[in-house]
């Protein structure tokens, strides 16, 4: 056998190393990043179901109402439920309702 035969190279041990702090950044954050998902999807279900329901105004006229920053929430509209829904993909999930003399709350998380 030749000189350094069964030894992996220098950039496998790199590339190792790389994925395994990856995966340890990942996991320090993702608290971090799955609160903030929350706050977003509460933040855009509540002011959504505001502009719709208290405001009175389109589903549409709504949208340009977002702080920057808003684009990866989804929100959904319910008019049968005077509801709306506001997702985070994978991380986070809340719905806003309207109620009379309250205006729009946030359902219980659970």
């Amino acid at each position: 056998m030749g000189a350094g035969a069964g030894r992996r190279p220098l950039w496998t041990y790199v590339a190792g190393a790389a994925a395994i702090l990856l995966v340890a950044l990942f996991a320090w954050k993702w608290s971090l990043w799955q609160a903030r998902a929350a706050v977003g999807a509460a933040y855009g279900a509540r002011m959504t179901c505001s502009c719709r329901y208290v405001e009175g105004r389109t589903a549409e006229s709504c949208k340009g109402d977002t702080e920057p920053g808003m684009e990866i929430v989804t929100i959904s509209d319910d008019p049968d439920g005077k509801a709306v829904t506001g997702s985070v993909p994978m991380m986070a999930k809340r719905t806003a309702r309207y109620r009379a003399g309250f205006g729009c709350l946030l359902d219980p998380v659970g």
